[in-house]
C-alpha cells in the first residue's frame, strides 16, 4: 500500500469531523436533510478490514486498554454507579417514605422531580471546574458531598427536611456524569470506545441492580428500614475518593493544559487564565451552539425514556401487581441485567454500524417490548422487562461516546454533563406525570389508593420511543472523531515525511484553525 495515500486517507478521516460555525443557508439545510438516511450507515470501505470476530465479540477490543486506562475507566465507572445507587435508593422506597412522612406517593415523587430539576446546577459548577482545573478534585469533592448527604438523609424526620436534602442531592448528583464520563473515555483507544461507552453507561443499571439487592438485604431486614440503606451507601464513596486521589490527570487533559500554555498570549498580550478560558468558551459556543441545542433535545428524550420506564415501575409492581418483596426484587434485577446486556451490546455495535443507527435499533426493540413489560401478569413479565430495558439502556450505552464525539474537546466535561442534566431537567416530572395521570385510572378492587400505572406508562413510553427515534434520525454524528485537543485542527500532509509516520499512530503536523 502506498504510504502517502494512507496518510492522506487518515487526514481526510480526521478533517471530516471538524466542527465549524453552522451553515444555515438553504442549500446547506437541504443537503443535510437529504443525507439523514444515507448517513445512518457506515460505508463498506470503512468495514473492509473488520473481521466478524471483532463485530461479534464486544470484549476483543478491550485488550487495547492499558492498566492506566483501566484505572481511569473503573474510577469513573464506580462514581457513576454510586450516583445511580443514591438516586434509586429513593425510587425503591417511595411507598416507605410516603408512609414515614404521612404523605401520598405523588408527593414523594416530587422529591425525585426536585433532584432532576437541580442537577443542571451541579453539572455547570463541576463541569467548568473539571474542564478548567482538572478532573481529580471535582470528583473527590463531589463524591464527598454525596457521602455527607446520604448520612444526613438517614436522619430526616419531616417531609420538608426530605425535600431540602434531596434538593442538595440534585446539585451533587449533577456533577457526576460529565466528569466521570470524561475520566473514563478521555484516553480510551478509538476501537474500544463503543464497548467502553456501553460498559460505563451501564454503571447506571448496575447501581440500580445493587440498590435492589441491598434494599432486600438491608431495608427489609433492619429495624431502621430505609434509613439503614442510606447510611450504608455513605461507605463506598470513601474508597472511590482515595482511589481517584492516587491517580494522575488523563493524558488528554494534560495535553489540553499544554495547549493552553502555548496559547496564553494573543496579539502579544498575556491574558489571565479566567479571561482566556472565557474567551475560548465564547469561540466554542460560536461553533457548537446548534449542536448544544440538539444535544439537549436528544437528552430530553433519553431521560424521559429511562425515567419513564424505571422510576414508577417498582411502585407498579408492589402496589398494582401486589408483588411481594422477593418477587419484586427478582423482576427489578432481571430488568437491570437486561439493561447491562443491552448497553454493552449496542455500545459495541455502534462502532461498526454507527452511533445513530445503533440507538434507533435499540429504541425499536424497546418499543416492541412495551406490551409484555406493562401488561403481562405471569412470569413472562420478566422477559418483557429484560428486553425493554435492553432497548432503553442499549440506546443509552451509545450516549457517553456519542456526546463526547459531539462536544468541544476543551469543554467535554461541561458539554456532556450540562446537556445530559438539562435533558434531565426537561424530563424531571416523568414520575410525577405518570403518577398524576395514573390517578385517573383507579383500581378500587385492589385498594383505595391503587391505580393502573401500567396503562399510563405504556402510553407514555410509546410516545417517548417515537420521539427518540425521530430526534436521533435527524441529528448529526461524528463517529471516530478525535477526543483530544486536536479535534478541530485542520491537518496538512507533508508526503515527504510519510515514511516516518506510523499508520496506526498517525500524528501529522497541524495548523490551528481556531484558538483553543
Amino acid at each position: 500500500m502506498d504510504l502517502s495515500s494512507v496518510t492522506s486517507k487518515a487526514a481526510h478521516d480526521h478533517n471530516k469531523h471538524i466542527v465549524g460555525k453552522p451553515n444555515l443557508s438553504s442549500w446547506a439545510i437541504k443537503n443535510y436533510c437529504a443525507t439523514r438516511f444515507s448517513s445512518l450507515f457506515v460505508p463498506k470501505e470503512e468495514l473492509a478490514d473488520t473481521t466478524w470476530s471483532e463485530i461479534l465479540n464486544p470484549f476483543q477490543n478491550l485488550g487495547q486498554l492499558t492498566a492506566r486506562q483501566w484505572n481511569f475507566f473503573f474510577v469513573g465507572f464506580c462514581g457513576w454507579t454510586w450516583d445511580a445507587f443514591d438516586y434509586f435508593s429513593v425510587s425503591l422506597n417511595v411507598s416507605n417514605l410516603a408512609k414515614a412522612f404521612d404523605v401520598t406517593v405523588k408527593e414523594v415523587t416530587w422529591g425525585i422531580t426536585l433532584v432532576l430539576m437541580l442537577r443542571s446546577i451541579g453539572a455547570v459548577i463541576f463541569g467548568l471546574w473539571g474542564d478548567r482545573y482538572g478532573r481529580k478534585w471535582p470528583y473527590i469533592f463531589n463524591m464527598g458531598l454525596l457521602l455527607v448527604l446520604q448520612v444526613g438523609l438517614g436522619f430526616v424526620q419531616t417531609y420538608k427536611q426530605f425535600l431540602a436534602v434531596r434538593a442538595l442531592f440534585g446539585i451533587a448528583m449533577g456533577g457526576m456524569f460529565g466528569n466521570c464520563a470524561a475520566i473514563a473515555l478521555d484516553d480510551c483507544p478509538k476501537a474500544a470506545r463503543g464497548v467502553v461507552s456501553g460498559m460505563f453507561q451501564e454503571g447506571y443499571a448496575l447501581g440500580y441492580l445493587l440498590v435492589v439487592v441491598f434494599q432486600r438485604a438491608i431495608t427489609d431486614n433492619s429495624s431502621h428500614s430505609w434509613r439503614a440503606l442510606f447510611w450504608f451507601s455513605a461507605g463506598p464513596p470513601v474508597i472511590f475518593m482515595v482511589w481517584r486521589y492516587m491517580l494522575p490527570e488523563t493524558n488528554n487533559y494534560i495535553e489540553l493544559q499544554q495547549r493552553r500554555l502555548l496559547n496564553k498570549r494573543t496579539d502579544g498580550v498575556e491574558k489571565s487564565k479566567v479571561v482566556s478560558f472565557a474567551h475560548n468558551g465564547a469561540e466554542a459556543l460560536k461553533q457548537y451552539w446548534l449542536i448544544i441545542i440538539y444535544a439537549i433535545l436528544l437528552m430530553s428524550g433519553f431521560n424521559f425514556m429511562s425515567h419513564g420506564s424505571q422510576d414508577l415501575y417498582p411502585t407498579m409492581l408492589t402496589k398494582q401487581l401486589q408483588y411481594g418483596a422477593d418477587r419484586s426484587t427478582v423482576t427489578n434485577s432481571v430488568a437491570n441485567l437486561g439493561a447491562i446486556f443491552g448497553g454493552i451490546v449496542f455500545g459495541h455495535l455502534s462502532t461498526y454500524i454507527g452511533r445513530r443507527l445503533a440507538i434507533i435499533v435499540a429504541a425499536v426493540i424497546g418499543g416492541a417490548m412495551i406490551y409484555p413489560w406493562a401488561f403481562v401478569r405471569n412470569s413472562g413479565i420478566n422477559a418483557g422487562v429484560f428486553f425493554l430495558q435492553a432497548g432503553v439502556q442499549g440506546a443509552w450505552g451509545v450516549i457517553p461516546i456519542h456526546l463526547s464525539e459531539l462536544s468541544p474537546p476543551q469543554y467535554r466535561s461541561f458539554f456532556t454533563g450540562v446537556s445530559y442534566q438539562l435533558g434531565n431537567l426537561c424530563s424531571s416530572a416523568s414520575s410525577t406525570i405518570e403518577s398524576t395521570i395514573g390517578e385517573r385510572f383507579p383500581l378500587p378492587e385492589l385498594g383505595h389508593d391503587v391505580y393502573d400505572y401500567g396503562k399510563v406508562m405504556a402510553i407514555f413510553m410509546g410516545c417517548v420511543f417515537g420521539f427518540v427515534i425521530i430526534i436521533t434520525f435527524v441529528g448529526p454524528e461524528y463517529r471516530g472523531a478525535n477526543l483530544d485537543i486536536t479535534r478541530n485542527d485542520q491537518l496538512e500532509i507533508d508526503d515527504d515525511k510519510a515514511e516516518s509516520i506510523e499508520t496506526d499512530e498517525f500524528k501529522p503536523e497541524v495548523r490551528h484553525t481556531e484558538t483553543v
